[in-house]
C-alpha cells in the first residue's frame, strides 16, 4: 500500500520556483502539510497561494537561504514551532543551481563559492537541522534534487558537476548512516529542464536562456514535482535510491536532439 500523503509534513527548499515550486503545488494536491523556504519571499508567497490553492491542508513560508547557517537554524526553529509535536515526513532538498558557464581557467570564485555554498554545504546544513524532525519507521523520505551533471561532466560546468556529484554521494553517505532508521534517502536527478535555472546561470541573459531550450522538447517543472510525490509516497518499505529523468531529445548531458 502506497505511502498517504495526507496531513503529512513536507518540507521544500528553494520554493519560490521551479522544480520546488512545482513540488509546493503537487504535493499540495496530495492534501500534504507545506513548510516552504527561499529567499525571495515576495515569489514564495505566490507559491505558497497556488499551493493553497491545489489543495494543501497547510501551506506556511519563511525566509531561507541555505548558503547562511543561521538563516537555516531560524528557518527549522520556524519549522518545529509549526508542526509542534508531530513529525516532518518529506523533505525536498531543491535549493540549488548553477552559475556561469566559465572555463575552469576563466572561473570566478564567488560563482564557484556560490555554487558549493547552495548545493552542497546547504544540502548538508538543511538536512542537519531537519533528521531530529524525521520520524524513525514511520515512512519518511529524505528527497534530494540532483542533476545528470553529478554523473557526466561538460565543459563549462566543472564546479557545478563536481557540486551535483557531491549531492550524489552525501545521499548515498545518508543511506549508510541512516541504516536501520527507516528513513527513505532518494535522489532524482533531472536533465534538459525548462526552468529559472538557465536564466541564474547566463546571469540574467534571456537570449541566451532561452536558445538552451531552442528546438527541443525540455522537460518542464511539473514534470519533477510529479515524481518527487511518486517517490515520497511509495509503500514504506520501499526505497527509490536514484532516477535519473532526461527529456526524449537528450542522450546525455552535452547531447541534445534539436530540430530546425
Amino acid at each position: 500500500m502506497q505511502f498517504s500523503l495526507q496531513d503529512k509534513w513536507v518540507l521544500i527548499t528553494g520554493a519560490s520556483s521551479g522544480f520546488g515550486a512545482a513540488a509546493a503545488a503537487a504535493f499540495g494536491a496530495q492534501g500534504a502539510k507545506l513548510l516552504l523556504g527561499a529567499r525571495r519571499v515576495e515569489r514564495l508567497k505566490q507559491a505558497a497561494a497556488a499551493a493553497k490553492k491545489s489543495g494543501a491542508s497547510e501551506v506556511h513560508f519563511h525566509s531561507l537561504d541555505v548558503a547562511n547557517t543561521a538563516s537555516v537554524k531560524t528557518f527549522m526553529a520556524w519549522a518545529k514551532q509549526k508542526i509542534q509535536k508531530t513529525n516532518l515526513h518529506v523533505l525536498i532538498n531543491n535549493a540549488g543551481g548553477a552559475i556561469g558557464l566559465d572555463t575552469v581557467a576563466e572561473g570566478k570564485d564567488a560563482d564557484w563559492e556560490a555554487m558549493i555554498q547552495s548545493n552542497v554545504l546547504g544540502l548538508l546544513r538543511v538536512t542537519r537541522a531537519a533528521l531530529p524532525l524525521i520520524p524513525r519507521d514511520d515512512g519518511a523520505s529524505i528527497i534530494n534534487l540532483g542533476s545528470v551533471a553529478g554523473r557526466t561532466a561538460y565543459a563549462g560546468s566543472s564546479v557545478y558537476c563536481a557540486a551535483k556529484a557531491g549531492e550524489l554521494q552525501i545521499t548515498k553517505v545518508l543511506r549508510h548512516e541512516l541504516f536501520g532508521a527507516g528513513i527513505r534517502v532518494s535522489t532524482v536527478d533531472p536533465g534538459l529542464a525548462e526552468t529559472e535555472f538557465a536564466l541564474v546561470r547566463f546571469k540574467g541573459d534571456t537570449k541566451k536562456a532561452t536558445e538552451l531550450y531552442a528546438g527541443t522538447n525540455p522537460l518542464v517543472a511539473a514534470d519533477i514535482a510529479e515524481i518527487l510525490v511518486w517517490v515520497a509516497s511509495r509503500p514504506p518499505h520501499v526505497n527509490i535510491d536514484e532516477m535519473v529523468v532526461k527529456p526524449v531529445d537528450q542522450a546525455d548531458a552535452g547531447k541534445v536532439f534539436r530540430r530546425q
